[in-house]
């Protein structure tokens, strides 16, 4: 995987949950987008970044939403 599609990936995380911000549980709007749309290899890679330093730039909402999937996905 490339640095561009990390980047691209964690925009798009963000990207969402800009989007979603007025919803009455915005993690579980994020969680469930990219459980239904992401393909397995998108969510594995940003599953990876979580912990690195390119996890630092996601939206704490959007944070928490791949971490609940991250949880899940084992």
């Amino acid at each position: 995987m490339s640095a561009h599609t990390l980047e691209k990936l964690i925009y798009m995380a963000n990207q969402i949950a800009r989007n979603v911000t007025h919803e009455p549980d915005p993690v579980a709007m994020i969680a469930d987008h990219v459980h239904a749309f992401w393909s397995p290899r998108m969510k594995d890679d940003v599953f990876a970044a979580l912990g690195g330093p390119e996890g630092a730039a996601l939206d704490p909402v959007a944070r928490a939403a791949l971490e609940r999937l991250a949880a899940h996905a084992d």
